[in-house]
């Protein structure tokens, strides 16, 4: 009976900083959403250049008088992204604090996570600094996409889940679908950088990189559908993972929807721009949680529903998760 009560206390005290550390991760992935459509929004409104300098704006942390709508984007995504930058270092030092009651590979991950945001950072002052140079605003998002989904990452590996084990291969192909549907934002993202659809309609210019992005469907809207019907076809699998694929099916539709319009009202309609990149963003975070959880769902553990803590059958899937000799 004092073995079960201790056991049980020790899983209720690991769990603690898993979670902790989870909806941490989870809410700075959210953050990054919305700082993804935010500088979708500057750029679509021509206020990528309203700050002139960089890291103030005009030489200010707040430009009172030369505020307007254009420099209150610019400015307000500036100061998004600076607390990015700090809650990146409190997410890494809080996994270093409590790393003996995290998976080994946890504090590294929030470092992999810290150091992007740097990087981030250094993109965003040469996007300012280099005058919108196309290159360095498309790698500018797609570190953004990379931070994004390394915290999303983070969080749903450490977040409470009881595998059944029968996913199979379905994580390989939710990876291939990921894989791809980055690959098509940074398509996107040359795009949207080098206003290539612009060009493209008024003198021919850059109409490779304009249909490059748009043949540039076909392969993720394909691996996605394809995970969609597996899933469909797959008996007892996790409702979460059926939701997940659904959720994804529609977000893919949405998208090339989306896509359509922004395409034939030649990018006049800012909203469906910023909202086009958005769902291409919330697409590719869908089916990393799918990727991530049907990983932990190939190697299933009992989960105590009460502690949410992990006991392996007979294999440990995260073998760092009983560091020290502590349960997950």
């Amino acid at each position: 009976m004092a073995d079960a009560i201790f056991h049980q206390s020790t899983g209720i005290e690991s769990s603690a900083p898993r979670s902790r550390v989870s909806r941490f991760a989870l809410a700075m992935a959210a953050e990054t959403l919305f700082l993804m459509a935010l500088g979708s929004a500057t750029r679509v409104m021509n206020a990528g250049l309203a700050c002139p300098d960089w890291p103030l704006c005009y030489g200010e942390l707040v430009p009172r008088q030369q505020m307007n709508f254009q420099v209150f984007l610019e400015w307000f995504h500036r100061l998004t992204a600076s607390s990015m930058g700090l809650f990146a270092i409190a997410l890494a030092a809080t996994a270093w604090w409590y790393r003996r009651s995290l998976p080994r590979w946890a504090p590294w991950a929030t470092m992999l996570a810290l150091g992007l945001v740097l990087v981030q950072g250094l993109l965003g002052g040469l996007t300012v600094t280099e005058l919108l140079r196309f290159d360095i605003v498309t790698a500018h998002l797609g570190t953004a996409l990379l931070f994004f989904v390394t915290l999303l990452a983070i969080g749903v590996a450490l977040m409470p889940y009881q595998g059944m084990g029968t996913a199979g291969k379905l994580p390989w192909v939710g990876l291939l679908a990921a894989v791809l549907v980055f690959f098509q934002s940074i398509l996107g993202a040359l795009v949207a950088s080098q206003w290539a659809l612009h060009q493209c309609l008024s003198d021919s210019g850059l109409c490779l990189v304009m249909h490059s992005h748009i043949a540039g469907v076909v392969p993720p809207t394909i691996a996605t559908l394809t995970l969609v019907v597996l899933v469909w076809r797959t008996p007892a699998l996790h409702p979460t993972l059926r939701k997940l694929a659904s959720a994804a099916s529609g977000l893919v539709v949405l998208q090339i929807l989306l896509g359509i319009a922004t395409f034939k009202l030649r990018l006049q309609v800012e909203p469906l721009t910023v909202l086009h990149q958005a769902i291409g963003a919330l697409l590719l975070g869908t089916l990393v949680a799918f990727t991530v959880l049907g990983l932990r769902d190939s190697t299933p553990a009992l989960v105590d529903s009460a502690t949410g803590s992990a006991t392996p059958p007979d294999v440990d899937p995260f073998p760092g998760d009983r560091a020290n000799g502590q349960p997950a």
